[in-house]
């Protein structure tokens, strides 16, 4: 049974915000997320809100405080490695009841205790572009005449180098994840829909230790399989579609996915092309990654490769996506990317390709080594098809 992060390793992430806090001369950090954009927040505390959204208070000096809306206290005290919760009104969910009965805290009173009573005169926040207006407004309300900064970057380095434990619980979500998969290649078939075909993977995702689904599970068929974001429909399933599957189990707020295209009897010529070059793209990808190459010198080469292939006119984007708590989060590996690869990065090698009748996405996970890449998860990396 998977056990999750340690404690003592959540305190050192505490020790390491505090840290950074204080090196960008900032009095406090708070850090925002939402059901959607939980990671955040779990990051800190291994709480996740439902609902309701949630933040963790980071003084320059001090333990730190876990922020929650009205109905979540008992929820928050079974699940969160922070002691000190405290219910904050504007945390709660967007119907906006007023809970006239209900003893809540406020910001203020937060702010002004906080670093040994000396209050918060420059706050930064982190998660900027979760937090809704009305909790920024509560904030702002609160601290008249302060400072308040952009601080998503403290976040970002924090959860840009993976340690053995994170490592280890995407490792436990890709195993699980291929589990699933396997489940829904042995089952699925014509005349099945999409959204049957998701069930499948569901319930094996949980039958096998999964805590939730990593994101919305794609079985995309046909004409939908052209989309790089869907969800999957009742379309019916038919013989000689093309068919995406990506499908991902969340374990300890760790999200991975595996993403293959298959295809439901023998695929045409061009269908098999197209997949082909799309497994071809992912592996020179990871070919090109290492530790110390600069990233944007793998994106460019990644456009290079597929447009003087002649693939380029099916590219939407490429070539990699950080991978941890959020199955697409920082840093994106693009063409503009200046940053340099470093050991224990992971990232979701993603290449999707489409044609106006169909599309395919070729997706796993790596972890950044000295000399290249670890892979999560190669089973399915090959052209599929379901007799």
């Amino acid at each position: 049974m998977v056990k999750g992060i340690p404690l003592e390793e959540f305190r050192q992430r505490h020790a390491r915000a505090r840290q950074m806090v204080q090196e960008r001369g900032l009095d406090a950090m708070l850090v925002h997320s939402n059901e959607a954009d939980f990671a955040n927040v779990r990051y800190l505390s291994d709480y996740w809100p439902i609902f309701e959204s949630a933040g963790v208070f980071v003084p320059a000096e001090g333990d730190p405080i876990l922020l929650i809306g009205p109905e979540s206290e008992t929820f928050a005290r079974d699940h969160s490695v922070i002691p000190d919760i405290r219910k904050i009104l504007y945390y709660r969910e967007a119907a906006e009841p007023d809970y006239p009965d209900v003893e809540v805290d406020s910001f203020g009173a937060i702010f002004a205790a906080a670093n040994g009573g000396r209050g918060v005169k420059k706050l930064g926040i982190g998660g900027t572009t979760a937090m809704p207006v009305s909790v920024y407004e509560a904030v702002r309300a609160a601290l008249p005449g302060a400072e308040i900064v952009k601080a998503d970057d403290v976040m970002y380095e924090m959860r840009m180098i993976k340690s053995a434990n994170e490592i280890a619980m995407l490792q436990e979500g890709f195993r699980i994840s291929e589990l699933a998969l396997e489940e829904v290649l042995k089952r699925i078939q014509p005349g099945m829909t999409e959204l049957q075909a998701v069930g499948i993977a569901q319930e094996a995702m949980y039958r096998f230790g999964a805590e939730s689904e990593a994101h919305p599970p794609y079985v995309l068929s046909g004409i939908n399989s052209s989309h790089a974001i869907g969800r999957p429909k009742h379309k019916v399933l038919e013989k000689g579609d093309l068919v995406q599957l990506d499908i991902g189990a969340r374990v300890a707020g760790y999200s991975p996915s595996v993403g293959i295209p298959i295809c439901l009897g023998k695929m045409d010529a061009k269908m098999r092309d197209l997949a082909s070059f799309g497994l071809e793209a992912n592996a020179k990808t990871m070919e090109w990654m290492k530790a110390g190459v600069p990233a944007g010198e793998v994106a460019v080469k990644f456009f290079e490769y597929v447009k003087n292939r002649g693939y380029g006119q099916y590219l939407l984007y490429g070539p990699c996506h950080g991978l941890g708590m959020i199955e697409v989060e920082r840093p994106w590996m693009e063409t503009t990317s200046e940053y340099l690869l470093a050991e224990n990065m992971t990232f979701q090698v993603d290449t999707f390709l489409y044609r106006p009748e169909y599309g395919l996405r070729c997706e796993t996970g790596v972890r950044v080594t000295r000399d290249g890449v670890e892979t999560f998860s190669n089973r399915f990396l090959k052209v599929i098809e379901i007799a």
